[in-house]
């Protein structure tokens, strides 16, 4: 069964045919819907067609597809039981890891999606402050609830009455936003770079992060860490840690299993008590498998190095792109940190040469986005890149020949 089969068939039982984040069809035509496997930095579409991965599953995968570890242990776990009337004893040993590699964490709490994790992160800061307003950078994506889904569709303004937003990286900006709700602020969530869809990247700010932490000590909020989609890719610890700002909750999802579904919330002593006042809990948070997925996945990114992995391979892709636009005389943004990547050409308001190259770079068997960050994982190695850079500079050559 071919992709255009299965997408004319999926029309029939599917909204749309698809949903969400992973509907193809937004992207340019030939980005394919359906996918057969997986296997280190590689992925095969139901058509037979080969890609160097730089998309990861959208941030999942982190060692690469397969990982023989992770896969060993979640198949041992899943040989003794995965959803089973209470949490394995492999529960208590993921907590200890997180708390052994995470300084600003004293406990955690687990659950299923990065948007669980965000969800979970605010009732904690609500329960301990007892103030409902939230302060959070315009733009940002935090998941898909109604409290923070990017679309209206469904959704109430009461849901949405509690945000106050801020420019991220303007302290200014975020200290204004605290004036207009003095004394009613629960928590300040933000990501630790700005990775907005369809826009550069931004990294923070020192002076930015700093400001943050102080900032919610002066009006005796949480300072919540959005690290679902940059944690484990920037710095085991946490992402703000090199910036010496440990926050009071972080959120947890993405890399954090390398592909199997699990998130989880860290937090400060302060707030385990009211922590331990929620009622927040699903079917299939406490299952096994993922348990001892993430387990491995952490302890294998430790005892590799894989983040200094993934920094390498990013760095070559990042030089390797620079040198090839140039040499098309394109003039490129490379923006974010290494290990999570994005590329956009200069006066592209309409995304149309990104999509167009893009679209490009799929037919020389290259796997990226013209208006998401990609993300490396451990499994890209030298080669991976170099062969990579083969088709991204056929797709280079091509978008000039397209458009002049």
């Amino acid at each position: 069964m071919n992709d255009a089969e299965l997408r004319l068939r999926a029309a029939k039982v599917v909204p749309g045919g698809m949903y969400g984040h992973l509907n193809a069809a937004i992207f340019a035509p030939g980005y394919p819907q359906f996918f057969e496997r997986g296997e280190g930095c590689r992925q095969w579409d139901v058509d037979g067609r080969e890609y160097i991965d730089f998309m990861c599953s959208w941030g999942p995968i982190v060692l690469g597809h397969r990982h023989p570890r992770v896969e060993e242990a979640a198949a041992r776990q899943a040989a003794l039981g995965d959803c089973l009337n209470g949490p394995g004893a492999i529960m208590v040993e993921l907590a200890e890891l997180l708390v052994d590699t995470i300084p600003s964490a004293d406990w955690a709490m687990f659950s299923k999606n990065g948007t669980d994790a965000t969800t979970q992160a605010l009732m904690v800061a609500r329960a301990a402050t007892g103030r409902t307003k939230v302060l959070m950078a315009h733009g940002a994506y935090h998941g898909a609830d109604p409290w923070c889904t990017p679309s209206l569709a469904g959704t109430t303004p009461n849901e949405r009455a509690d945000l106050v937003e801020f420019t991220y990286n303007s302290l200014e900006s975020l200290e204004a936003a605290a004036a207009t709700v003095e004394g009613d602020v629960a928590a300040i969530i933000v990501t630790p770079f700005k990775h907005d869809s369809f826009e550069d990247q931004e990294l923070v700010e020192p002076a930015f992060a700093r400001g943050a932490r102080a900032l919610a000590d002066r009006l005796g909020a949480a300072l919540v860490i959005d690290d679902v989609r940059a944690g484990f890719r920037i710095d085991l610890r946490g992402s703000w840690e090199p910036y010496g700002v440990r926050p009071d909750l972080t959120a947890w999802s993405k890399a954090m299993a390398n592909g199997y579904p699990i998130a989880a919330v860290t937090g400060t002593d302060a707030l385990r008590g009211p922590a331990q006042t929620l009622y927040s809990t699903g079917s299939f948070w406490f299952s096994a498998v993922a348990m001892a997925a993430a387990k491995a996945t952490i302890e294998t990114l430790r005892d590799t190095d894989g983040i200094a992995a993934m920094e390498r391979a990013g760095t070559l892709l990042r030089e390797g792109l620079n040198d090839q636009a140039k040499s098309h005389g394109f003039v490129v943004n490379q923006t974010g940190p290494v290990t999570i990547p994005w590329l956009s050409f200069d006066g592209d308001a309409d995304l149309s040469v990104a999509m167009y190259w893009s679209d490009a770079c799929l037919r020389h068997g290259v796997y990226l986005h013209p208006w998401h960050n990609w993300f490396m994982s451990a499994a890209h190695t030298e080669d991976d890149v170099a062969k990579a850079l083969e088709g991204t500079d056929r797709a280079f050559a091509e978008t000039r020949a397209h458009f002049g």
